[in-house]
């Protein structure tokens, strides 16, 4: 009877010990496993290995928010992830996709997985091979965003262009009710306001005079006229 009541507490006892912790918790724990080196107080293999022992999967998720550079701990939680060897792959992997870690922080955490001696051959050898996924996966991200303010900004000068071409009643007449509308709509964007968004009745007035003018070329006075 002793014998199963010891088995069930110790059960118990590692049930406890292995639960996701708090971030308050899991920030005490990365701090705590900071050492002395050359550039002061920072992290090395030896706080992989206190973080390998008093962290584990359960705690990646606050990790991964830890990881975030919004945070003070950032290093130290790529470190804490890093020690959780096989676990954290697909979760930085995740939460670099989702742009919850920046892709660099990402990287950065895996290379410390590949070289921690803690983690699996195994293990290690995957982390090097998503690193080389995420370098690729940022390369595109980056090219992707290129593109998009590339084009965001040939939009806007022509947007701008034809709504030049408001101001003249003859070249008015060449625009399209779509290029009326994207003037229209930059415009409401430039006081505050989206076309589908909340507006004060003033507000509603404005847009209104704004749709007439622009888009249906009806009125020329000024909403309060």
């Amino acid at each position: 009877m002793k014998s199963k009541l010891l088995i069930a507490l110790m059960a118990l006892a590692s049930a406890s010990a292995h639960a996701a912790k708090s971030h308050a918790e899991i920030r005490s724990i990365i701090l705590s496993a900071r050492h002395l080196g050359a550039h002061g107080m920072g992290y090395n293999s030896r706080s992989m290995v206190k973080l390998s022992k008093r962290l584990s999967a359960d705690d990646i998720p606050a990790l991964i928010t830890l990881a975030s550079r919004a945070n003070d701990v950032f290093i130290g939680a790529q470190f804490a992830l890093a020690a959780q060897c096989d676990p954290a792959i697909p979760a930085v992997h995740d939460a670099a996709v989702r742009h919850q870690i920046d892709f660099l922080s990402a990287e950065d955490t895996l290379s410390l997985m590949a070289g921690f001696e803690g983690c699996s051959q195994e293990s290690r050898a995957k982390a090097s091979a998503m690193q080389d996924t995420l370098r690729q996966l940022n390369a595109e991200d980056s090219a992707r965003i290129e593109r998009e303010s590339k084009q965001k900004a040939e939009d806007d000068a022509r947007i701008q262009q034809n709504g030049l071409k408001l101001l003249d009643r003859e070249q008015a007449k060449t625009l399209t009710h779509e290029e009326r509308l994207e003037i229209y709509r930059r415009s409401l964007a430039a006081i505050g306001l989206s076309e589908n968004g909340p507006m004060t009745p003033d507000q509603k007035k404005i847009a209104d005079h704004m749709y007439r003018s622009m888009v249906l070329d009806e009125v020329r006075t000024a909403p309060n006229q």
